[in-house]
């Protein structure tokens, strides 16, 4: 009887629960190197054309990874139900939470055609205020944009049923799919920014087609395993609409806040990015970009362990075993601890790749990157300790806990930090990045007492008292 209590009171759980969680979190963790990879390729590729391109299609990109976050936002707050509706057989929720997820997802449209489309430059320009080639990064980035736009589509509807799936624990899929795009990926932009294999060179608009060529082929697989398979989530078209208001409201409600704090994430993510890319040239943007590029070589943890600590603790509280999921948020912390310090040393061994990869880019650049590369490795434990932290809060429909500390922190606290060391003090990105990511520390041991309050734990899906 001692033994088994000590078992369950102990910082670390059996072998048998970190086998189920990696069974979940290695796919999504290779999934997401194989795409950083291939992506790593891609900068390798558009390098060759110079900082300046290389800028410009970063800056671009930009906007894209604020559509993908509000995209990935809904999927989560989506996934928090589709995880205990799975974890309670029923097929009906699971179908709701789907339908929010793909209804909310197309929302985000108007204010992304109208940044492609209608006004690339004068929002774009913002990304670059005060560097020295603003205008040939902008030459090159409005064109990138406004044939990205039309990924938009086909990238939400594929991100919806690939995270539904993954909420279901099904996670060999969604790999198998989206590796096969972003290799396609890799080949097409080959061929299409320097003219191999008989095609035009287009250069920077040669990335850009090929994002669009792999991300339509990428859609068309989901489509057709959707079809196939039909998974528990699945209804037919004339069903669409056959929305439960209430849950569809309660969804919302959970997922107003999420969106709220990962907003101001990305858009406070975004501002320092703007801030840092006018300390310089195009040297400063290209060798911050290089440094995240490499860097997301190891960030691959972060998508690992939230979707891992997702299913587990939303599968668990499904069935109502709340006392058993408050087990599990001890294992899965310490085992995120672990992993943050395995990838730091990770991350300190991606450094030698800086020379091969980015090697064409300014002597500037290349020491820029390294010096992100380094710096973000630093950092590791504590980031993935708060995506645990986060994803253990969230599988229990406690989307608060990241909107008053995350999003407060970031508004109240680092944003006037920022500011101030932009407008009263010459430190370069790097010393600036590392002096406000020192207030992530604080934010963990906030989440910290926070879950210790046991608001996480809840089932959802069953009433809720008043």
């Amino acid at each position: 009887m001692n033994s088994v209590k000590k078992t369950r009171d102990g910082l670390f759980g059996s072998g048998k629960f970190y086998k189920n969680a990696l069974s979940i979190a290695v796919p999504i963790m290779l999934q997401q190197l194989i795409q950083s990879m291939v992506s790593l390729v891609d900068n390798f590729m558009v390098s060759g054309l110079g900082d300046v391109a290389m800028s410009g299609v970063n800056v671009a990109g930009q906007i894209l990874f604020v559509f993908m976050v509000y995209v990935n936002t809904i999927c989560m707050a989506g996934g928090i139900f589709m995880t205990q509706y799975f974890g309670a057989d029923d097929e009906n929720g699971m179908g709701q939470a789907f339908r929010f997820k793909l209804v909310m997802g197309m929302l985000a449209f108007i204010p992304y055609y109208l940044v492609c489309m209608v006004y690339p430059r004068q929002i774009l320009s913002l990304m670059v205020i005060g560097n020295s080639q603003a205008d040939m990064i902008l030459d090159q980035a409005v064109s990138y944009m406004g044939i990205l736009f039309y990924v938009g589509l086909p990238m939400t509807i594929s991100v919806c049923i690939a995270s539904s799936l993954r909420d279901m624990g099904k996670v060999r899929i969604p790999l198998v799919i989206t590796v096969a795009a972003t290799l396609i990926n890799t080949c097409l932009n080959w061929g299409l920014i320097y003219g191999h294999l008989g095609a035009p060179a287009y250069g920077v608009k040669g990335a850009a087609y090929a994002t669009v060529i792999a991300r339509y082929m990428e859609f068309i697989a989901f489509i057709v395993v959707y079809i196939v398979i039909k998974p528990d989530f699945r209804f037919k078209m004339t069903e669409f609409f056959r929305i439960d208001g209430k849950l569809f409201g309660t969804m919302l409600k959970k997922g107003a806040l999420m969106l709220f704090c990962e907003m101001v994430w990305v858009l406070s993510e975004t501002m320092t990015t703007a801030i840092y890319n006018g300390r310089g040239g195009a040297d400063v943007v290209s060798g911050m970009a290089s440094g995240f590029a490499i860097a997301n070589l190891f960030f691959v943890a972060f998508s690992g362990i939230y979707s891992a600590t997702g299913v587990i603790i939303g599968k668990t509280l499904g069935t109502g075993k709340l006392e058993e999921a408050r087990t599990q948020k001890k294992w899965i912390l310490s085992g995120a601890a672990v992993l943050g310090i395995i990838m730091t040393f990770v991350g300190f061994g991606t450094t030698l790749v800086v020379p091969v990869v980015f090697g064409r880019l300014s002597d500037s650049a290349v020491d820029i990157c390294r010096s992100m590369v380094v710096l973000l490795s630093f950092f590791m434990p504590v980031w993935v300790i708060m995506n645990a932290q986060q994803a253990i809060a969230r599988a229990g429909g406690d989307t608060a806990m990241g909107m008053y500390t995350d999003a407060f922190i970031t508004i109240l606290v680092m944003l006037p930090m920022l500011f101030v060391l932009a407008r009263y003090t010459n430190v370069g990105p790097v010393t600036m990045y590392f002096v406000i990511k020192l207030l992530d520390l604080v934010k963990v041991v906030i989440f910290h007492i926070w879950l210790r309050k046991g608001r996480w734990l809840k089932n959802l899906t069953v009433p809720q008292a008043a």
